[in-house]
């Protein structure tokens, strides 16, 4: 079966769907609670099991954090990562009460929209507005966790750079990337199970477009002020240096302080809360699509239920796998750079890149060769769709892979490029 068979049926009821002009919250989905694979695995099965990896990565993601606070340092250090925390934490109070402030705005527009020129119900309109309200929670919160632990991870790993190993002090800026990593998408992908599968059909659209709006509205919110912020500090202990004569990083410049503070609003609470936005974003992009081109022809909402769970088991199976190759990573660093002193300190993170990418690609497949192999669409199976979405998502792992590799051709201190 070519696989345009279904390409083509569905771009062209997309085409009919948007034509209709068929409002965001008019989102219909299958039940996927009721599809099954293999005989006897249903929706739902693999939906719970999404959800328990879900609840296992932000457990490690807050282990991770433990791990990370109970390593050693010096008080003094502990003390200049406690005046940077309280600096940021001023910051991201401050934000919170912004975005409060935005969110207002926001909601009578959300209601005037939905309420007054797409004639939703208040029930509609009050679940658009709570979904908004836990997106924009979901950023603030990724945000507000990453902040915290940079500041911790950074005084342990400048203690751990006095015994002169490189290994240990990349291990922890490793250590604490994963928490916020984990906990990041594990947020996510649980609170998109429990829309889809706890609430009823008819609210999950309304739900979903809530959602997208909240962590969007957060998102945008936290990265420009984030990127302000540390330009503007980084700019004003410039100046102070240059008016008072004091060396770089020279603690006698207050304006070093909020420069720490402005590198961690705009290098860890934009990029966590943009994290955040993106991964949930592109999921409800990816379900409202394939709702709108199968989800109103009769006999493609089963194909459309399947493909829905498809996108989430995925998901779940990326934290998985990201996990694995975290410790796989981990064992081999240590076997290989334990007692050296001198070694290419970005080997390990370009490890741990190419071999999570590698066990993700080839557990893409299998995956989908078995949820996918048999699916059908109007009594005839499409044996290629299986492989075709898994090349897909590959192209995207790969690209992941490459351009970090291609961007060390200008910036790696080992390339021909860089004096």
């Amino acid at each position: 079966m070519k696989l345009s068979s279904f390409i083509v049926p569905a771009l062209v009821a997309f085409a009919a769907t948007a034509s209709a002009m068929a409002g965001e919250a008019d989102l219909k989905l299958p039940d996927v609670k009721t599809v099954t694979f293999g005989g006897e695995m249903t929706g739902m099965h693999l939906m719970m099991g999404g959800l328990l990896v879900a609840v296992l990565g932000a457990l490690f993601g807050l282990v991770q954090y433990k791990q990370t606070v109970a390593l050693p340092a010096h008080k003094s250090m502990l003390s200049v990562s406690n005046i940077i925390w309280e600096t940021c934490k001023s910051y991201i109070i401050q934000q919170g009460k912004y975005l409060a402030v935005l969110w207002i705005l926001i909601a009578g527009a959300i209601i005037f929209y939905f309420g007054y020129l797409e004639h939703k119900g208040l029930r509609d309109v009050t679940v658009i507005l709570l979904a908004s309200v836990l997106g924009i929670l979901g950023s603030y919160g990724v945000s507000w966790f990453g902040i915290r632990i940079n500041t911790q991870a950074n005084s342990r790993a400048a203690f751990a750079s006095l015994k002169g190993y490189p290994l240990p002090v990349l291990g922890i800026p490793l250590k604490s990337g994963m928490s916020i990593g984990m906990l990041l998408v594990s947020v996510e992908l649980f609170f998109m199970i429990c829309i889809l599968c706890f609430l009823p059909p008819e609210l999950v659209g309304p739900s979903f477009i809530g959602f997208a709006i909240g962590e969007s509205l957060g998102a945008s919110a936290l990265r420009i002020c984030g990127g302000i912020f540390t330009k503007i500090a980084d700019i004003g202990a410039d100046l102070m240096k240059i008016v008072f004569k004091l060396p770089e990083d020279d603690p006698k410049n207050p304006g070093v302080i909020a420069d720490c503070t402005g590198d961690n609003a705009g290098d860890s609470v934009g990029p966590t809360a943009d994290g955040f936005e993106t991964y949930g974003v592109t999921g409800v992009a990816l379900i409202a699509f394939l709702a709108y081109s199968l989800g109103n022809i009769g006999n493609a909402g089963e194909m459309c239920g399947k493909l829905i769970v498809w996108l989430f088991a995925m998901r779940a199976l990326m934290i998985v796998t990201s996990l694995a190759s975290y410790y796989i990573n981990e064992a081999i660093s240590k076997a290989k750079y334990a007692n050296l002193k001198d070694f290419h300190e970005e080997a390990p993170l370009t490890w741990l890149v190419w071999i999570t990418s590698i066990i993700s690609i080839i557990v893409t497949f299998v995956a989908s060769k078995w949820l996918l192999g048999g699916i059908e669409y109007n009594g005839q199976k499409l044996e290629n769709l299986w492989w075709a979405l898994s090349v897909i998502i590959s192209c995207g792992t790969i690209a992941g892979a490459l351009i970090p590799e291609f961007t060390k051709v200008f910036t790696s201190t080992t390339s021909g490029h860089v004096d």
